[in-house]
């Protein structure tokens, strides 16, 4: 086998291959042998205990060569990824990858490489680091309907958002202090706009409804907006603030739809008690019925941990002469745009404080079919505030409602717009 990458988590597959060499060679059947790792800069010192010159930096002529029949990437990325990973498949090799970003762009590209050179493509690593997951819903519930895949599954902005409701802090000192324990990267946009969160979202999507959905088609929202305000607000009304993915099936079964963005949950729920930098899915199924998914989802070990995973059932499948599962897109459903995906809102107005302000606004969300749950007034004169807490409703209609307020005189500002899940 090969190894494309020796960092963070290559070096921990490295190490894990080692210390349990004997077990896996029993629970495959046969020894695995590390024929080469493809490195950018040779000559590196690296804490890993392997030959020398197992390292090479061309890693086309690696994934290409005939004694190797698996090849793991973990270089990240997309490109040189692809081509090494099109390469290894349609040369018939097997490939196991960590890449997200790569299969929520372009994971048809790789399915088809793998059924022309009849390898597998196995991914356990790219969504929820240690957590198994994918597998579940490719597999598992491969013979139920999945309904609603809901989770937090970017470590990052869950510690970020746990330290904002715990202590008080600022996103921005949240941050820094993510950054100083190693959490967030020096540039965190990938996780803190829903970058890396939406690759993860169209993962999940694909498997939960047999259907190809790629990151672009994800709708995706960050928690930089989110304030110390907010989440004092959801924490007085019983709520906590998280970065959800969010999958959901239609009503008719015709469609889904695919979102991440951050959102108020009671804190009954079982996804509120998610604390620090840790993962969690909750999976609801029309037969199994609701399923929940936990532990580490990021960092060297508990990622290299479900890499060795799928090694061991791709080892075991060319032992046997057989292949895993392919891509299942036969449902082909489409995926709704967020404009027609129903939710309801927490909304937070400034208001004048004189006579008939409640009466006006509530007109207003009446006009756009938007219901009214709960309402509260806070503050006199300059501080006067209005809480609302919405039914369902479209999020076309929950915009229209949005920029209908901002127009009104006498709302001087819409404070705080939040979506409110998991308590329906």
């Amino acid at each position: 086998m090969a190894l494309l990458g020796c960092g963070v988590v290559g070096s921990q597959v490295i190490r894990l291959m080692h210390e349990q060499a004997g077990d896996l060679a029993a629970r495959i059947g046969a020894p695995l042998e590390l024929a080469g790792v493809a490195v950018r800069r040779q000559g590196r010192k690296r804490d890993v205990d392997i030959a020398p010159e197992l390292f090479t930096t061309d890693a086309e002529a690696l994934v290409t060569r005939d004694d190797i029949d698996i090849v793991i990437e973990v270089i990240g990325g997309i490109e040189p990824a692809r081509s090494l990973i099109v390469a290894a498949l349609s040369g018939g090799k097997s490939v196991v990858t960590a890449n997200k970003a790569l299969l929520a762009e372009d994971g048809a590209a790789l399915y088809e490489a793998a059924r022309q050179g009849s390898g597998d493509l196995y991914f356990e690593a790219s969504v929820a680091g240690a957590i198994p997951l994918l597998r579940p819903l490719r597999e598992s519930l491969a013979g139920d309907h999945v309904k609603r895949v809901l989770g937090i599954v970017n470590g990052t902005t869950n510690y970020i958002l746990d330290k904002m409701d715990t202590t008080g802090a600022s996103f921005t000192d949240a941050l820094e202090e993510a950054q100083t324990l190693g959490y967030a990267e020096a540039d965190p946009t990938a996780d803190v706009e829903g970058f890396d969160a939406a690759a993860k979202a169209a993962i999940l999507a694909g498997l939960a409804y047999h259907s190809r959905v790629t990151a672009a088609e994800v709708h995706r929202e960050g928690i930089t907006e989110i304030t110390a305000t907010d989440v004092a607000s959801a924490k007085d009304m019983g709520y906590v603030i998280k970065l959800l993915a969010i999958c959901a099936r239609s009503d008719d079964g015709r469609s889904f739809g695919v979102r991440v963005h951050p959102a108020m949950i009671p804190r009954s729920h079982p996804l509120a008690g998610v604390r620090e930098a840790y993962n969690a899915v909750f999976v609801e199924a029309e037969s199994a019925g609701q399923l929940m998914f936990y532990g580490k989802g990021a960092g060297g070990a508990p990622t290299a941990s479900a890499v060795l995973g799928d090694l061991v059932a791709v080892a075991r499948n060319r032992l046997a002469g057989t292949r895993g599962p392919d891509e299942s897109t036969y449902a082909d459903l489409a995926v709704h745009p967020m404009g027609e995906t129903v939710t309801r809102c927490h909304v937070a107005l400034d208001v004048a404080d004189k006579p008939g302000v409640l009466a006006r606004v509530a007109e207003l969300f009446a006009k756009h079919d938007v219901s009214i749950q709960t309402v509260r007034q806070e503050g006199h004169g300059d501080d006067a505030q209005l809480v609302i807490v919405t039914h369902r409703a479209t999020d076309a209609a929950l915009s229209a409602t949005m920029e209908g307020l901002r127009e009104l005189d006498i709302v001087r500002a819409v404070a705080s717009v939040m979506r409110v899940e998991g308590d329906d």
